[in-house]
C-alpha cells in the first residue's frame, strides 16, 4: 500500500515537474519570439553597417575593392585635421565628464539634505532638460559672442572684450553648456541611488562614531559605484553629441579649438573620402569599445561586493 502511494507521489512529481519544463519551454519561445524583432533591427541598422564601414576602411575605393589592409588608418593618423579633432574631443572628455560627475553627486547629496526650498531647487536643476538644444544655442551666442552680454559686462570693469568661442576659453564655455544641460539628469540618478541605499549601515557607523569623510567614502560612494559608473557612460556619450551645439554656434568649420571629431567625420563625408571616414568610425569605435571595457573592469573588481 505504502509503495503504491510512493509511485502515485512520484508520478505526479514527475508530471508536475513535465509541465514545469514544458511551460518553461513555452515562456522562453514567446520570449525569443518577442526579442525576434530588436534582434533583426540590430542586425539591419547597426551589425550590417558595421561591416561595411569596416570592410571599406581597408580597400582602396568602392569601385575597385583593392584590400590595403591597414593604408587608410596610416593616412588617417598622418592626417592634421583628424589629430586636432582628437586632442580636442579628449581634452573635453577629459575635462567635461569628471565634472559633470562630481557637480552632480554634490548636487544630489545637497537637495538629499533637509533644506528649504528643496523641490523648487530639484525642478529648476531639470529645466534645461526641457530646453530645446537651438534656444541654448541662441542664449551662449547672446553671452559669449564677441559682443555678447559677458564682454559688455567685462568692458564696465575695463577688462578688454575676448573672443570667447575662438580663443583658448571655447572648451571652457562648450564644458559650460554640456554641464548646464546634464547636470540635472545626473542629479537624479544619484538622488535615486542615495534614496535607495541601505541606511542601516549608516546607522551602524554612527553608532560606532564614524566620521562624515569615512561614511561616504567608506559606505555611500561604495554603494554608489553602480551609479558612477552609469552616468560615467551616459555621460561619455553625450560628450560625443557636443557637435550639435557647436556646429549650431560655429558652423561645420570652427575654430581650431572646437574643432571635435564629429566636425572631421562630419566634412569627411561631404567630401566622399569614404574610406577615412571608415578608417575613422573603426578607430572611434575600438576607443569606445577599450574605455567601456576599462570601466567595466575597474566595476567588477572595486564594486562586486556591494552587489553581493
Amino acid at each position: 500500500m505504502e509503495q503504491a502511494k510512493a509511485l502515485k507521489t512520484k508520478e505526479k512529481t514527475q508530471e508536475k515537474k513535465h509541465q514545469r519544463t514544458k511551460a518553461e519551454k513555452k515562456e522562453l519561445l514567446f520570449s525569443w519570439l518577442c526579442l525576434v524583432p530588436s534582434i533583426i533591427g540590430i542586425l539591419i541598422f547597426f551589425v550590417a553597417p558595421f561591416v561595411v564601414v569596416g570592410k571599406y576602411s581597408v580597400i582602396d575605393n568602392v569601385i575597385s575593392n583593392n584590400f590595403v589592409g591597414l593604408e587608410n588608418f596610416k593616412k588617417l593618423f598622418e592626417n592634421n585635421a583628424f589629430k586636432i579633432a582628437a586632442k580636442n574631443t579628449g581634452v573635453f572628455t577629459a575635462i567635461a565628464i569628471p565634472l559633470a560627475i562630481v557637480f552632480s553627486l554634490l548636487l544630489a547629496l545637497l537637495l538629499d539634505k533637509k533644506i528649504p526650498l528643496k523641490s523648487q531647487l530639484r525642478t529648476c536643476f531639470l529645466c534645461p532638460l526641457m530646453v530645446p538644444v537651438a534656444s541654448v544655442v541662441l542664449v551662449w551666442q547672446v553671452i559669449f559672442s564677441y559682443h555678447g552680454a559677458l564682454n559688455d559686462t567685462l568692458e564696465k570693469y575695463g577688462i578688454a572684450s575676448i573672443d570667447w568661442l575662438n580663443s583658448k576659453w571655447a572648451i571652457g564655455v562648450v564644458t559650460i553648456m554640456f554641464l548646464w544641460k546634464t547636470l540635472g539628469y545626473n542629479m537624479i540618478l544619484f538622488m535615486s541611488a542615495l534614496n535607495n541605499m541601505p541606511m542601516d549601515l549608516i546607522e551602524v557607523a554612527d553608532l560606532e562614531g564614524a566620521s562624515r569623510m569615512y561614511k561616504f567614502f567608506k559606505i555611500r560612494l561604495r554603494y554608489l559605484s553602480p551609479t558612477i559608473v552609469f552616468v560615467l557612460l551616459f555621460s561619455l556619450i553625450n560628450s560625443f553629441k557636443i557637435f550639435r551645439e557647436v556646429f549650431l554656434i560655429t558652423g561645420g568649420y570652427p575654430s581650431t579649438e572646437l574643432y571635435m571629431l564629429q566636425h572631421f567625420m562630419n566634412n569627411t563625408f561631404e567630401s566622399l573620402d569614404y574610406q577615412k571616414l571608415s578608417a575613422a568610425a573603426v578607430v572611434l569605435a575600438l576607443a569606445m569599445i577599450v574605455i567601456i571595457g576599462i570601466v567595466f573592469a575597474l566595476e567588477n573588481k572595486f564594486g562586486s561586493d556591494v552587489e553581493e
